[in-house]
């Protein structure tokens, strides 16, 4: 059974936000009680969107238009394709168009569902410019796409919201759990509360027997930091959509690898350059850019291809705790001095012989072992929300 195919317009009323002038633009549009949202915040937003950057005051407001609560908002500049409902009265530019739904043709969380799941895509690769990627609004209104009868949008949309509901309160959960995980490694190894702190020693500002080793001797022989592949050995023509992960900066989020999108090669070429093929217990480390993105390593990543902005580090087994050294990566103390060692003028670089010299502080084997123990059960529910 298909369905029926409609344009934008043939399912309510369309057309651009408008303002003259941005509340950034001129100090007297400053300040006022009119939100003033942004294409930045339509990306930012889940389903609904309830915060905003800046406001208009009533000159602002003159100049722009209201939009009634419950508008689906669409970007056409910069991030093309971008979507969320207003839970708030707004203002929006040009760069955004405005749906308001004929209560008797279309469901607006079923079209917002539509947007992002068939249409940003193909809106995408229309839109792309020299300078900015655009959208006019006549290009929008070209594209048909499939709609059933209202009840049936109403039914698929309410079974989405569902998921969509638990996915929001799984991230929720997540960032609580990654925020007690901050909160016990800076107790232990920041403010040296950890247990039988009461009665350590001391020296030169460390605990007796915790010391400062460099990266290098607590990474394996060899290839225990090592860059992803160079451009002569993985080429653009190379990527494919199925096959093993290549994990580069950009997949890097929250601690983890974000598998959304990521690129792939062939298993054999994999193979081939397997020394960058990575094992559960490494940290993939963003060597370009955005210096000090990270990610750890685990089974649900085993074999996963070391991308060329990265370095994988393979610590050596019983010498260092692979987490302990992953969470101390991220520490301020040492995230700040791999940050230093980064060069280039246009684009900050890390290399592999930048990070050798990376000072790791080093508790006991104990130490680190309870430390473990304890942040496990934390790491493991955050690993189950996350796969879910």
């Amino acid at each position: 059974m298909s369905w029926p195919t409609y344009a934008l317009d043939e399912l309510g009323t369309v057309s651009r936000g408008r303002s003259r002038h941005r509340p950034r633009d001129a100090e007297h549009l400053y300040g006022g009680a009119f939100p003033f949202i942004q294409t930045g915040d339509v990306k930012a937003a889940p389903m609904y969107l309830k915060s905003f950057s800046q406001t208009y005051s009533e000159a602002g407001l003159a100049q722009s238009k209201m939009w009634p609560k419950g508008t689906l908002c669409i970007t056409i500049a910069a991030n093309i394709a971008e979507t969320c409902i207003l839970d708030i009265e707004a203002c929006f530019p040009d760069s955004i168009i405005g749906f308001v739904a004929d209560s008797e043709k279309a469901d607006t969380k079923f079209i917002k569902y539509q947007f992002d799941a068939i249409m940003r895509e193909q809106m995408r690769r229309v839109s792309q410019g020299a300078a900015q990627d655009n959208l006019s609004q006549a290009k929008l209104l070209s594209f048909h796409f499939p709609v059933p009868d209202l009840p049936t949008q109403k039914r698929i949309a309410g079974v989405l919201s569902a998921y969509d509901d638990l996915i929001e309160n799984n991230r929720r959960r997540l960032a609580l759990l990654e925020q007690a995980a901050r909160i016990l490694y800076r107790e232990w190894f920041v403010h040296f509360r950890f247990p039988g702190f009461e009665t350590a020693k001391f020296v030169d500002g460390l605990p007796e027997g915790w010391t400062h080793e460099l990266l290098s001797d607590l990474c394996t022989e060899g290839d225990g930091i090592q860059t992803g592949p160079f451009g002569s050995q993985l080429h653009q023509s190379d990527y494919t959509d199925e096959g093993v992960p290549v994990v580069m900066p950009k997949n890097m989020k929250s601690g983890k690898v974000d598998c959304d999108g990521i690129a792939r090669i062939p298993e054999a070429l994999a193979d081939k350059l397997g020394r960058h093929r990575m094992l559960p217990g490494d940290t993939v480390f963003g060597r370009r850019g955005e210096i000090g993105r990270k990610a750890f390593i685990g089974e649900n990543q085993r074999g996963f291809f070391c991308g060329t902005g990265c370095l994988r580090m393979r610590p050596i087994p019983g010498k260092i705790d692979p987490r302990y050294l992953f969470e101390t990566l991220g520490s301020p103390a040492t995230a700040g001095f791999i940050v230093n060692q980064a060069k280039g003028s246009t684009m900050p670089n890390l290399s592999a012989g930048a990070l050798k010299n990376v000072p790791i502080l080093c508790p006991p084997n104990d130490i680190q072992v309870e430390y473990v123990e304890k942040s496990a059960p934390i790491f493991e529910q955050i690993e189950i929300l996350d796969r879910k």
